[in-house]
């Protein structure tokens, strides 16, 4: 084999995996087995010649891996990943990664890499914390008098959350105009009822207008009313708008950004004038109502497009709150997840819990829908899953197919890449565990220049500062 700067051979990667405590096999496309290092024999209790030849149909059914990775990646032609126990009771964490053929339409495996790690230790460790936090979530949810989610209860665990919050309630007193800005699903809506609610007006209408929703031909008579015969089809008694119904309490414009650009001249002389006119009236209406404004856009880069108006957006942005995707407020996780997993199974009479397994990867998953994803999975696992006991297998069922999305560049990769990967890693760890290139050159088996010249490719040092 030719060997380049960018490349390993088999003959060096070969020592590289039997050195590492991981036990690691290699599949063809068929799913027979080409290879495995020594940890294998360790973990499964097996010789390396009872399974290379030999199928994962085979192998499944003699009982040496009971369920088979190998086999659900050949199915799914995906990478999975699944916690179980070895026939000595161990509990492994095994991940099977496709490794694809370059420039192939459809896709095609040519290998599947199968690795496991012992996590006994680790799950246990993990049962007991996650135990011990259920507990304390469950007192602290009981104390919470179990309200819904989508009433004025806000979980802030996180400094991120909590500094919104603590915002929120310095600004609820005073009656200024406030813009939140957010992804879609982080709570917006509930801030702004918390800026109501904590204030002077929180005895007066709270009305939710969602202008992305409303028809752009019946938006102005929605948010002014209208008189009698101002129209064809409007009421003989004419009608009062959702301003008028706000008097004296507070109007939440969702989703501002969606305001026609002609309405968004009508919301800034109301914001000036303090008063609106119905729709075929030339009488205005004096009115004293706080106004909040919500978008899940950047309303500066619309303002440069000329897709919003510049003056609107200056009297709208008096005091901003940025409220943080669900991804960057990690604290708030497994709260929200315990909250909403009460608060279901009140609501269906239900009983159910998630395993630790189960919560692990809730946990690390990055919530791209953000507190709706989490509501709508949670319900979703609690009416779909048949047995009382949530397990990692049910979790992979809803998200999955999103989590494959954020790992698509690691799954889909050519052999080579693949391989620069598995180096990359092995020469990590490799480095936060010895101290010069020699020491890392003995331990993997090849020469010294050879893992200066790699720890330079990956951009490594080691303790002392070499590359």
């Amino acid at each position: 084999m030719i060997k380049t700067d960018n490349t390993i051979t088999i003959k060096e990667l070969l020592p590289i995996l039997e050195g590492i405590t991981d036990a690691v096999f290699i599949d063809d496309a068929n799913g027979v087995c080409l290879w495995c290092n020594d940890a294998c024999e360790e973990f499964y209790n097996i010789n390396a010649e009872e399974i290379e030849g030999r199928t994962v149909e085979e192998l499944e059914k003699d009982g040496i891996f009971t369920p088979s990775v190998t086999r659900r990646v050949l199915e799914e032609k995906r990478e999975v990943t699944i916690i179980h126990k070895n026939n000595l009771g161990r509990m492994l964490l095994t991940t099977g990664t496709p490794v694809f053929v370059p420039n192939k339409t459809p896709r095609q495996i040519s290998m599947i890499i199968t690795t496991s790690r012992d996590i006994t230790q680790l799950s246990r460790t993990s049962e007991k914390f996650n135990a011990a936090t259920a507990l304390l979530n469950a007192k602290q949810i009981k104390n919470m008098q179990m309200q819904d989610f989508d009433s004025k209860r806000i979980i802030a665990s996180s400094e991120a959350m909590h500094n919104v919050m603590t915002l929120a309630k310095r600004l609820a007193p005073v009656n200024t105009t406030v813009l939140i800005t957010g992804e879609s699903g982080v709570g917006k809506g509930l801030i702004a009822k918390t800026l109501h609610d904590e204030g002077n007006r929180w005895k007066e209408p709270f009305i939710t207008v969602n202008c992305g929703a409303i028809p752009e031909n019946l938006i102005e008579s929605e948010l002014f009313g209208y008189v009698a015969g101002a129209f064809t089809g409007s009421r003989s008694g004419g009608k009062k708008g959702l301003f008028e119904a706000a008097q004296n309490g507070t109007i939440f414009l969702d989703e501002i950004s969606e305001l026609p650009l002609n309405l968004q001249v009508k919301l800034l002389q109301v914001i000036q004038e303090r008063q609106i006119t119905p729709v075929g009236s030339t009488e205005a209406i004096p009115i004293d109502v706080r106004i909040i404004s919500a978008t899940n856009k950047d309303l500066e880069s619309l303002v440069k497009e000329g897709l919003f108006r510049e003056d609107l957006y200056y009297r709208l942005n008096v005091v901003p709150i940025n409220v943080p995707p669900l991804r960057e407020r990690h604290e708030d996780i497994l709260p929200l997840i315990q909250l909403n997993l009460a608060r279901c199974n009140r609501n269906l009479n239900e009983n159910k819990t998630i395993s630790s397994d189960a919560l692990s990867i809730l946990i690390k998953y990055p919530w791209p829908g953000n507190i709706r994803e989490l509501q709508n999975i949670v319900e979703r696992l609690i009416i779909t899953t048949s047995h009382d006991v949530i397990s990692a297998d049910d979790i992979f069922g809803f998200i999955k197919h999103d989590a494959s999305e954020n790992t698509a560049i690691s799954v889909d990769l050519s052999l080579a890449a693949a391989m620069e990967k598995a180096e990359k890693e092995i020469l990590e760890q490799a480095v936060d565990n010895y101290k010069s290139t020699r020491a890392i050159a003995r331990v993997l088996q090849v020469s010294q220049p050879t893992i200066v010249r790699k720890l330079n490719k990956y951009g490594l040092a080691t303790d002392n500062g070499k590359m």
